[in-house]
């Protein structure tokens, strides 16, 4: 198929112009010609067309979406007469959330916390809808003028009681490394307490400027996460009081069982933060203690072993050369 330009029509729509382009798909405000309103149309790459994970995500993608119908939501509209594999979705004025940060860092307390109480809405009414979401990040989040949020890409969400992801699917079906819960990380099966977990980072990300794990590749940033504590809030922005703090940190304990149970908890306590107890952790204490893997460790050891072995070996060649 060829590739669409501004002026070209797909059905009916008009394309005006493109507006992003990724891998897979390109997004394009088009202008719907029977209403003459603005939508936005997501359609593959024709390479992609005939990549089955591609099209079981894209066509999972537009399932969940039409079902869902909430003002946090990007809203899908269903198109039975389409000549070719796209998405008809809302247009939606505003940027991602991922632009807003690498364009000023570190948001305001107040900002950060206005945008994680609308992403809360919008995760408490897809968790009631049975939904979990599984990519959220900031690349996921549409903001507008007014901070007002829109959930997007729900190609990897999946309905709960899906099938556990495994290992090896995790480029497919895991998220980003930077928002993946430990859970996921273990291979197990992702929930709205996994979602909980994204925003978390999230909410650290808009508060501090950084994200709370790090590493040079995405195994060493899951190590981290398994391993490690974050460096506290606090010390990267003093401006962050003891409570939101706590709440940072009750979204990413590393056992879903101590994790906020619900977007509604979260939401609550965002909402009465001198209500919020907090807690003497010891991951306020020993987060500069860092701890590799135990493989490393072990590789370590044996290589230091090997150390005086091979240099006898090394003395002994030496000495029957002479």
């Amino acid at each position: 198929m060829n590739p669409l330009h501004p002026g070209d029509q797909l059905d009916h729509y008009r394309i005006e112009r493109l507006v992003a382009r990724s891998g897979m798909a390109s997004i394009f405000r088009a202008t719907d010609l029977r209403t003459g309103h603005p939508v936005a149309l997501k359609v593959p790459h024709p390479e992609m067309e005939s990549d089955p994970v591609f099209f079981e995500r894209f066509h999972r993608e537009a399932d969940i979406g039409r079902r869902l119908d909430h003002p946090g939501v990007m809203k899908v509209y269903a198109e039975d007469q389409a000549s070719r594999v796209y998405l008809v979705m809302e247009w939606v004025e505003g940027r991602l959330l991922r632009q807003i940060l690498n364009e000023e860092g570190k948001l305001p307390v107040e900002r950060a916390v206005r945008i994680t109480l609308g992403i809360c809405k919008a995760l408490d009414y897809i968790h009631s809808q049975g939904v979990v979401h599984r990519d959220l990040k900031p690349e996921n989040i549409m903001v507008d003028a007014n901070d007002h949020i829109k959930l997007i890409d729900f190609g990897i969400a999946a309905n709960a009681g899906a099938r556990r992801i495994t290992f090896t699917k995790l480029s497919n079906t895991m998220g980003t490394p930077d928002y993946i819960s430990p859970e996921q990380v273990r291979g197990r099966r992702g929930d709205a307490r996994s979602d909980l977990y994204a925003l978390g980072v999230m909410l650290y990300e808009m508060l501090t400027g950084k994200v709370p794990f790090q590493g040079p590749n995405a195994f060493a940033i899951m190590n981290d996460r398994l391993l490690n504590n974050p460096v506290p809030p606090r010390e990267l922005n003093p401006e962050i009081s003891p409570q939101l703090q706590e709440i940072i940190y009750r979204a990413l304990e590393r056992d879903p069982k101590n994790r906020y149970a619900s977007a509604r908890e979260l939401l609550w306590d965002l909402e009465h933060q001198d209500q919020v107890g907090a807690a003497d952790r010891p991951e306020l204490r020993d987060w500069k203690q860092r701890r590799e893997p135990l493989t490393r460790k072990i590789l370590f050891y044996v290589v230091l072993a090997l150390i005086p072995i091979i240099i006898f070996a090394l003395m002994l060649y030496l000495a029957h050369a002479a």
